[in-house]
């Protein structure tokens, strides 16, 4: 079914001009062609047509409407036809002509004739266009294939056939077909687009917009169908790619950093716990800790690699847990956990933070669990920066389930499964061997062997399996599967198949193919395990020349891009989930390789024959160093068309004979007969015939093919799977769009054009569209027999995933407003990368096409053309992007040779046409070649229709003119050693290329001169070339004194065409001047604004052409400028420059600077600042504002760069440069007057950020519009800006009230008498770092709380529909988040006398603010007035030579630039205390030598990175700063990553000569020198000035005495003052007590204050320091104040560049010396651990189990003693004695230990100092967790001890005892009935008893006893005052146990015992025995006696 429709004309058109025609039926649009200059009558002639799924509504419309075609502006409609198709569903055929209507449903006098038909479905009307398909196939075939296209709903191709035309046109294809370069330039990976602005100019769209939307709201109209109609129609040419060098296999820098925290229940009796940990091949183990299976380790492991991304991410990382290793014995594993790198590295952060890893045992799958591991993984790559969640007291208990180190979305329970990796057989083998070894060994034995012996290799999580090797075959078959064993699902993301060829000396690797698990199954709820095949997957590595020594042997390894086709392998994966319960399941997860079943052959696919054309327009930029031998070009597609393998071909059932084996290199074969015979076959012709390159000009060559162009073919036999290729290549095409309309966007937001968010509204219509035809496409390949599981599952999961999207594009759509642009836009790029990903086919079918060229049958450079690219179908979604369309290719060097400078230089350019499709298809394979070409064929071909040609003649050529005109450059790549360049431009047009002039010295070029090429000859249709013109191609170049030209970018424009026949004037000419990217290997490298335009010289030859009129410079010679109609216009400008110092210059050519001056220049114009007499003795300038005039664009997006550079002056009048910056962008120097209708400043105040607005509704409910604000002392956290808006005129007031809490403490502190309450911190007791801890606190529960609420209120509503967007918003972590919530309020209700909890500290303690980053990064690098601007000397550095910009730096120079339009309004000059001499930059200070009081405060470090052998490093602090130089050498800190230095120190600077401080942390060493660990700089003199007063950060609240003392010498009212007065603002007036009024705002607060002594006095700082704390809001002046801060800073290490080495926490405060003295520093020394002494006294214990079995008795016993220790402190283990033989499991000890332990009550941390080893140098000092540990032991003599059972205490929080063993149950130990806690702490003595648990054969928690303890816990002064003795010694000895009789030992009591053995138990048992044994000898006797008797009676003797 389809409907027809023929357009044939439109008459009485008015006027002359381009037209178009849109024909729209059910959504979906044609246009036609597009008719240039037609007067009265536009003659379309075009054929749409659309297939039609379900029959046509009598009530459905079709629509024509007509337009004026515009390139550059919208296209102007002109009328409208509409018609309801009744009659033609009757009728089936209807001829109309009829008039259209206007906007306004006017008639208009233009008509329309055209006809409609409609094919019902009985076929009664017309029928398939026969010309679809090939004209010789039978007629059964097209029956097939015209079913195949019939379900598909509208959207085919239009054929437009204009009569008398040979080859088919299409007419333009829907929207943005057309290719546009220079504009977009967001997306890393994406090339340009060349073309017309596919964004008009938007206030035309606007109008058009809107009456499109018949006046709907602006804010709904959506530009998808308005632009599209604006870009080009033609499509005959694709994409070029930009992007030259290869980004994979370049070996970058990665750190892998682990920190073991803990174990915990790790599975075993009393072990010596090692962790190992490995990352790939290296291992580190932790220290052992003895006898504990919760071990604690806090040790930090590095690893450092240099490797290529895709090895790094595949190494494994192995946490195993090792139980009693030492130097003898291995150990025994106990569980161990691996994950690959790349899951850590994508995980957020690349980091897991406090994570808890779950032990499993390979060994034995059915075991569960082995215990957990708790660690910091965290994955670094250069230049990454990873920012570390703020460490702090961990004092929740940590919720190990809710914290296990798995990625998002893996479940906790992760079962054992078993990975099937098929391997059935290989095709099409390399010989890896030498063929002359071969030849002797057929000679001699008369055999031909296949050269290669493969086996397949499978890497997967660390393992790896191989099959058996198939001895001397190129086609093996091995039917084996590999069979892995591990969890899953999987922590390793990708499995790695190796084919390998085995050989005596060394196994090399054939190729190499990697499976991503991602991309073979999908998590959801309707997701599939992984599955795959059984496909054929291929494989690419190095060229199939066999060389002993292959220089790219890496590529067959997998690493980079392969560069030729090496072998295909059938494979198919399968996962089973193990039920681990079976008991004949293997337990162990060691690879296995078994055999497989066999597959059919067909089950891969029905094998098709395949066709590819490809014809060689153009070969130009060929390298010079391959100019002198003939050249040729190769094509192939996997083997076939490969000159190598005659031998290697798969000798396959065929359907035909074998194609192609042409050994001879001649183009036209002889025909053989049976070829003939065949219908005209074809052999194949896959090279182009050898050439002899031509000069271009010195650096390229190029071949002359002029009007004959060769072509080549291939026929190839693949199993037929398009359908997969084709479902990939929708979902390309709809990403394609989606990204072209991003970068669109983007660029709107970034050049400030109108309305993005209609453009924005247009992509997401585009892409739901495309979504909806993806459904209706991909639908109908349902019954296909080869599909395998993994097609149809996938083609379920796109289906749901597209629906998803096009819904969710839909509602995002709905949601676009003007403010939420960018958001919207960071949606719509996950839309993106979930397209691409789904768009990538795991299962190949057809492999790669390699275009190689090959200069004197060596093989020089490639390009790799993916197939899917190729492919052609006949529904045009499916069609490859690069089918049928001239591709412009850039070949590249192979392998490692294309790394680096190497890399970027073209080793050639192509022109080339491609068409790959069944060769059945192929009739129409010509079709998007240029037309106006005659076919030259083979011989045997002569006569047929269908034969490919060899070459192509062109008869038709069109003479043109380009013109370019390159106006300038900016931020070019520095190529000389001065920091500058010297560059010039090469334009390439096909074979001609020209240069501009070389400029001098800069990096900002402006050339402004237009290149003219005359006499381009160019072959086709005019009409073509003008839609689709080739490229152009621009070079930059550095040009060197000596030797040839260095390289420094590239990058591709389109010229604007006009045809002779066009008028040379607006809209589309004179072209506009444009930005270009420019492009260095895959870094960019600056920018090029040009404009180009190619002109058809028509047949009167070149007067036609516009006139090149123009200033021609008669200084530059013959060089021409850019004519005025492109040149921008101007406008004069002034510059004012602010000269204030230069800053850390250094020696240039060793000599030092000691005259330096800064000349500024800016397009041609420039200021010298004064000359620093003395750098050494003041490098300021003593002249600080100077000014030029200069003439810039009126746009400010064309101003040009300006130039900063800095001269030595020498003697001799010799200068020297010493160093170059480029301000890019002068945009954030332009000063734009205010505007004065609005009052003088910001109506909308952002009023009180961090404050509520209380007071219902705000404030208009106070009459005087009073703003009531209650300042709590703490920062309340992210509440909602209130917007307040306040007149300028109107007073708004702000009253700060005390917070209640803070009334409650005064009236405590009135009555004393009350009984003090427990939670109260008593102010003595707190000390700053009280109020560190509390802000850290604080800082952790506002970054948790952003991570929520970082979605906007307009938001909130949105994310129910964009849900699915982000992965629904974790279910876990809510359910997480609101666990730890519970769990904390449990905490702090339930904690039997409270447990003090940070929540109930925090309003009771002044806090500062700790910010996790560094300062100047949250105040804008305080360049608020004062810029800073690097200079820059030296070559950029390339990626290889890793130099980086750091390194480049020679100095910086301080300053600022202010740029405004001439006649500055007036009234900005008649301000108050205006001073013509500093311009615009009133106010400034006085740069006069200043010494300052510098005094830092160094906090702690973090995260150190180790600097010794053993895993640690001894940091100390040093300070530089000028001349000074501190090393506090003496104090560091032992063994330690985390130190933490708690000092001050004070230094003396004067600035500017010292103004940079270095902070840095060194690694102490006995001997030799201290390594840097990492530094952090400080630029104090940004700080000192800037009006944000960084200088001493304004605390919370003002206080005279205690922890929070005021530490500036200034109070908050002096400041005040000073501030008004600085900055002219009226103020303060303190009013009556406790306000204060500045400007037109009045704070309020308390106002008193009271001192040590508790007097009470009035004071006004209160309200200054609440009007300094919200400075912000005070008009036209206010700008918020740095308040008290910790920031923390990375240190970085010169010798690893980019990588963190750890964070320092500190604080600078400067003090100018000519103020009063400040006080004395702050003490933030360390808190000292207080000594405590623990007394534990075990009573007795109950139940304990009975292990030992009586030697006589056989009863069961034990002989209990318990152990005790204190964490960290096993060494110092105590033991009771042992009460022997309990009977009953109970025991009594009476029984003392003594724990003397140092403590810190803020860290809750036990602190050990004690040397590691007996080599150690000095003690280390650990931090460690209060717990003590009991447990039970039964003591055998000869044997070890058995391990009986055991509980931890942490004695911070452990459950309360029970009162009797009876109540004692096994749950208070386990955690899971919530128990009161009790904190020894605070109770100081409790008594109880508490139950022991172990671990019984399943794992899982028994009971094994009860021990009645007593705790005491006591200062060490009070311990010295009531000293005890140990066990049971005097002093206060304890009474001795009273122990049954039984539990004395036998052998030292050997009668006793006795007696009670046969006195009490056994005494009828041995009665028994004693007579029993009387009656056996009885009976003995007996019988002995008996024959004697015997005898003397019978002889009676």
């Amino acid at each position: 079914m389809a409907l027809l429709v023929h357009l044939k004309t439109v008459s009485e058109l008015r006027g002359r001009g381009d037209r178009i025609a849109k024909v729209t039926f059910r959504g979906q649009s044609f246009y036609s062609r597009v008719l240039e200059n037609c007067e009265d009558v536009a003659d379309f002639d075009e054929t749409f047509r659309w297939p039609v799924a379900s029959t046509i509504d009598r009530n459905e419309m079709l629509e024509i409407q007509v337009f004026n075609y515009s390139k550059v502006f919208s296209n102007k409609l002109i009328g409208t036809f509409r018609m309801v198709l009744q009659k033609v569903v009757e009728e089936n055929h209807v001829e109309v002509t009829d008039t259209l209507i206007d906007d306004n449903n006017a008639v208009i006098k233009t008509s329309l004739c055209m006809e409609v038909r409609y094919q019902g479905t009985d076929g009664t009307v017309g029928s398939w266009d026969d010309g679809d398909f090939l004209g010789d196939e039978s007629l059964q075939e097209e029956e097939k294939d015209s079913q195949e296209t019939d379900g598909l709903l509208p959207g085919s191709r239009p054929s437009s056939r204009p009569p008398g035309e040979k080859s088919f046109r299409r007419a333009g294809r829907s929207v943005f077909s057309a290719m546009k370069l220079g504009k977009n330039r967001s997306h890393k990976e994406e090339p340009q687009r060349p073309d017309e602005p596919a964004v008009l100019e938007m206030e035309d769209l606007d109008h058009l917009a809107i009456r499109l939307a018949d006046g709907l709201d602006p804010d709904s109209v959506s530009l998808a169908s308005v632009t599209a109609l604006t870009t080009n129609v033609s499509n005959k040419r694709s994409k070029p790619d930009i992007k030259m060098e290869p980004s994979a296999g370049r070996p970058m820098d990665y750190q892998v950093s682990i920190t073991v925290i803990e174990a915990r229940q790790l599975v075993g009796l009393n072990m010596d716990p090692v962790v190992c940990v490995e990352v790939g091949d290296d291992k580190k183990y932790t220290s052992m800790k003895e006898s504990t299976n919760c071990p604690y380790y806090n040790e930090y492991f590095v690893f450092d690699f240099h490797v290529s991304p895709d090895v790094m991410f595949d190494k494994i990382i192995k946490l195993s847990v090792i139980h009693s290793k030492n130097l003898l014995r291995s150990g025994t594993l106990v569980g161990s956990f691996k994950m690959d790198v790349g899951t850590v590295y994508s995980q957020p952060e690349h980091q897991f933070h406090h994570k808890w890893a779950i032990l499993s045992d390979p060994d034995d799958i059915s075991s569960g669990l082995k215990g957990y591991v708790k660690c910091d993984v965290a994955v670094v790559g250069k230049g990454d920066n990873i920012k570390t969640p703020h460490k702090a007291n961990e004092t929740d208990e940590d919720d190990i389930e809710g914290n296990l180190l798995l990625p998002e979305g893996v479940p906790p329970e992760r079962q054992w499964a078993r990975f099937y990796v098929k391997i059935y057989r290989a095709e099409g083998l390399p010989r890896m061997n030498t063929s002359l070894m071969a030849n002797v060994k057929k000679a001699f034995i008369g055999e031909n062997k296949d050269l290669v012996d493969p086996y397949v290799q499978v890497f997967f999580a660390g393992q790896k399996g191989k099959t058996s090797v198939q001895k001397s075959s190129y086609e093996p078959l091995w039917n084996e599967q590999v069979v892995f064993t591990d969890l899953f699902p999987p922590l390793c993301k990708r499995m790695k198949v190796q084919i390998r060829d085995s050989d005596k000396v060394n196994d090399v690797a054939i190729g190499t193919h990697f499976i991503d698990l991602r991309k073979i199954s999908n998590d959801g709820d309707k997701g599939f395990l992984p599955t795959l095949g059984p496909a054929w997957v291929n494989m690419y590595g190095s060229t199939r020349n066999y060389t002993l020594l292959d220089e790219h042997q890496d590529l067959n390894e997998g690493l980079g891009e392969g560069v030729s086709f090496r072998a295909r392998l059938l494979l198919g994966l399968a996962v089973e989930i193990l039920d681990t319960s079976n008991p004949e399941l293997t337990s162990s997860t060691e690879v296995q390789v078994e055999q497989a079943t066999p597959i059919s052959e067909s089950c891969a696919g029905k094998m098709e024959e395949f066709f590819l054309f490809g014809a060689f327009l153009e070969a130009s930029m060929i390298d010079r160093r391959n100019g002198d031998k003939p050249i040729t070009f190769e094509v192939t597609i996997g083997n076939y068309g490969n000159e190598v393998d005659g031998l290697a071909r798969p000798q396959r059932p065929r359907p035909r004979k074998e194609p192609g084996d042409e050994e001879e290199v001649d183009l036209i074969q002889n025909s053989s007969d049976d070829e003939a015979s065949d219908g005209g076959d074809l052999a194949s012709v896959s090279s182009t015939p050898p050439m002899r390159p031509q000069v271009t000009d010195r650096n390229y060559f190029h071949l002359p093919y002029l009007e004959r162009k060769p072509c080549i073919y291939i026929k190839s036999w693949w199993p037929d799977q398009r359908r997969r290729l084709y479902n990939a290549n929708i979902m390309d095409h709809i990403a394609d769009k989606l990204e072209e309309g991003l970068n669109d966007v983007q660029e709107m937001i970034k050049t400030e054009k109108s309305y993005p968010e209609r453009r924005l509204r247009g992509v997401l219509e585009e892409l739901s569209c495309g979504c909806c035809r993806f459904l209706s496409l991909a639908e109908k390949d349902q019954g296909h027999s080869s599909r395998t599981r993994l097609d149809r599952e996938r083609l379920k999961s796109c289906l749901r995933e597209l629906e998803s999207m096009g819904q969710q594009a839909r509602t995002l759509r709905a949601q676009v407003k003007r403010h939420t642009v960018r958001d919207k836009l960071r949606l719509c790029q996950n839309f993106l990368q979930k397209l691409r990903f789904l768009a990538d086919e795991p299962q190949h079918s057809i492999p790669d096409v390699f275009i190689w060229m090959m200069s004197n049958n060596k093989r020089v450079a490639y390009a790799r053309v993916p197939s899917k690219d190729l492919l052609f179908s006949i529904v045009e979604e499916e069609t490859g992007k690069d089918c049928a369309k001239v591709k412009t290719l850039f070949l590249k060097l192979p392998g490692k040779r294309g790394f680096g400078s190497a890399g970027w230089t073209v080793q050639a350019k192509l022109e080339l046409y491609m068409w790959l499709g069944l060769s059945k298809q192929r009739k129409d394979f010509l079709c998007g070649l240029p037309c106006g070409f005659e076919e030259v064929k083979a011989a045997q071909g002569l006569g047929l229709h269908t034969f490919p040609p060899v070459s192509l003649v062109y008869a038709k050529k069109q003479v043109f003119q380009l013109r370019a005109h390159m106006y300038q450059a900016r931020s070019l790549f520095a190529a000389d050693s001065s920091g500058l360049s010297d560059p010039f431009a090469r334009v390439f047009f096909i074979n001609q290329s020209q240069c501009t002039e070389v400029l001098n010295e800069t990096l900002c070029p402006t050339w402004d001169q237009m290149l003219v090429f005359d006499n381009l000859e160019l072959y086709g249709e005019a009409q073509e070339l003008r839609d689709d013109p080739p490229i152009i191609v621009i070079e930059i170049y550095d040009q060197d004194t000596m030797g040839k030209a260095d390289f420094m970018g590239r990058t591709f424009a389109k010229p604007l065409v006009k045809m002779a026949d066009e008028e040379y004037c607006p809209p589309r000419f004179p072209p506009q001047l444009e930005y270009y990217q420019i492009y260095r290997g895959n870094a960019t490298a600056g920018d090029l604004l040009a404009a180009f335009e190619l002109l058809q010289i028509g047949p009167a030859g070149k007067p036609d052409l516009p006139p090149i009129n123009g200033p021609v410079d008669v200084d530059r010679g013959p060089i021409m400028p850019v004519p005025v109609g492109i040149r921008p216009v101007l406008s004069k400008y002034r510059v004012e420059v602010l000269f204030w110092g230069l800053r850390d210059l250094k020696r240039v050519n060793l000599a030092q600077v000691d005259r330096p001056r800064v000349d500024i220049e800016c397009a041609g114009k420039g200021v010298q600042s004064s000359l620093i007499h003395n750098y050494k003795k003041n490098p300021n300038f003593n002249t600080l504002v100077k000014w030029f005039e200069v003439d810039l664009p009126e746009n400010e997006l064309l101003h040009p760069p300006l130039n900063i550079r800095v001269v030595d002056c020498r003697a001799f009048g010799r200068y020297t440069l010493v160093g170059s910056h480029a301000v890019s962008s002068l945009r954030r120097f332009i000063y734009r007057p205010p505007d004065r209708s609005a009052p003088s400043w910001n109506t909308t105040v952002r009023l009180l950020r961090r404050c509520c607005v209380l007071c219902n509704g705000g404030p208009s409910s106070h009459s005087t519009g009073e703003v009531v604000v209650n300042m709590e002392p703490e920062v309340p956290i992210k509440k909602l800006e209130t917007m307040v808006k306040l007149d300028a005129t109107s007073d708004a007031v702000v009253k700060v009230d005390v917070a209640e809490e803070e009334k409650e403490k005064k009236k405590k502190k009135k009555g004393t008498a009350e009984e003090p309450d427990e939670e109260e911190p008593d102010e003595s007791m707190l000390d700053w770092w009280s109020k560190y801890f509390a802000s850290i606190d604080t800082m952790k529960e506002q970054l948790r709380q952003q991570e929520p609420s970082g979605i906007d209120l307009e938001e909130k509503d949105e994310m129910d529909n964009t849900e699915g967007l982000k992965g629904p918003m974790k279910g876990k972590e809510k359910a997480r988040a609101a666990k730890e919530e519970k769990k904390k309020k449990t905490q702090s209700s339930g904690s039997g006398q409270g447990s003090e909890t940070p929540e109930k500290k925090k309003p009771k303690i002044d806090e500062l603010k700790v910010y996790p980053k560094e300062l100047e990064s949250e105040f804008d690098n305080f360049e608020d007035w004062l810029h800073t601007f690097n200079l820059l000397r030296g070559k950029t550095g390339d990626d290889e030579d890793g130099s980086t910009e750091e390194e480049r730096i020679v100095g910086r120079f301080k300053g600022s630039l202010c740029v405004y339009k001439v006649p500055l309004p007036e009234d900005v000059s008649r301000e108050a205390g205006y001073d013509p001499t500093y311009g615009m930059f009133q106010g400034i200070p006085s740069n006069d030598p200043i010494n300052v009081l510098v005094r830092v405060y160094v906090v702690r470090a973090t995260d150190l990175h180790p600097a010794d052998i053993n895993g640690k490093a001894d940091p100390y602090i040093a300070i530089r700063l000028g001349k000074t130089d501190i090393r506090d050498k003496e104090n560091y800190i032992s063994k330690q990553l985390n130190p933490v230095f708690g000092k001050s120190f004070d230094i003396e600077a004067s600035f500017p000569m010292e103004s940079m401080l270095t902070v840095a942390v060194y690694d102490w060493d006995l001997v030799g020198t201290d390594d840097l660990i990492g530094e952090t700089k400080i630029d104090l003199e940004n700080r000192f000035y800037s009006k944000h007063r960084a200088t001493c950060g304004i605390a919370q609240t003002y206080s005279t005495h205690g922890y929070n003392i005021w530490r500036d010498p200034m109070k908050p009212s002096q400041i005040l003052t000073r501030l008004c007065k600085d900055g002219k603002v009226d103020g303060p007036h303190f009013g009556p007590p406790g306000r204060v009024k500045v400007a037109n705002r009045v704070f309020t607060g308390p106002s008193e204050i009271e001192d040590e002594n508790g007097q009470r006095k009035p004071t006004e700082e209160h309200v200054a320091l609440s009007a300094l704390r919200h400075w912000e809001d005070i008009p036209r002046v206010g700008c918020r104040l740095v308040p008290e801060h910790v920031e923390t800073r990375p240190l970085l290490n010169p010798d690893k560049p980019g990588i963190e080495q750890g964070r320092l926490e500190l604080w600078v405060d400067m003090f100018p010396m000519d103020m009063p003295a400040p006080g004395t520093p702050l003490d933030i020394s360390p808190r000292k651990p207080k000594k405590y002494e623990l007394r534990v006294i075990i009573w007795n214990t109950d139940e304990v189990v009975l292990e030992d079995d009586d030697f006589f008795t056989g009863e069961k016993s034990s002989d209990i003693f318990v152990r005790g220790w204190l964490k960290g402190q096993q060494e110092d283990k105590q033991d009771t004695d042992v009460h022997y033989h309990s009977l009953t499991g109970e025991g009594n000890f009476n029984w003392r230990y003594l724990f003397p332990f140092d403590y810190l009550a803020a860290e809750e941390k036990i602190v050990i100092s004690k040397k590691e080893s007996m080599f150690s140098w000095d003690e280390t000092e650990y931090k460690i967790p209060a717990r003590l540990t009991l447990q039970i032991w039964d003591a055998d003599h000869f044997s070890a001890d058995d391990f009986l059972g055991a509980i931890e205490l942490d004695l911070n929080r452990f459950p309360r005892g029970a009162k009797t063993a009876k109540q004692c149950t096994m749950d208070m130990a386990t955690g899971e009935v919530d128990v009161p806690l009790v904190s020894i702490f605070k109770q100081k003595r409790v008594k109880g008893w508490w139950p022991l648990l172990a671990r019984n054969e399943n794992d899982e928690f028994e009971l094994t006893g009860k021990v009645e303890a007593e705790l005491h816990l006591l200062t060490a002064e009070e311990a010295e005052k009531n000293p005890v003795g140990l066990a049971r010694n005097e002093p206060d000895p304890l009474e001795k146990p009273n122990r049954p009789d039984t539990a004395f030992v036998w052998f030292l009591n050997p009668l006793k015992s006795i007696k009670y053995l046969i006195c009490t138990r056994y005494k009828w048992l041995i009665i028994k025995i004693v007579l029993a044994l009387l009656g056996l000898l009885m009976l003995g006797l007996f019988l002995y006696s008996l024959p004697g008797y015997m005898v003397k009676k019978l002889l009676g003797a």
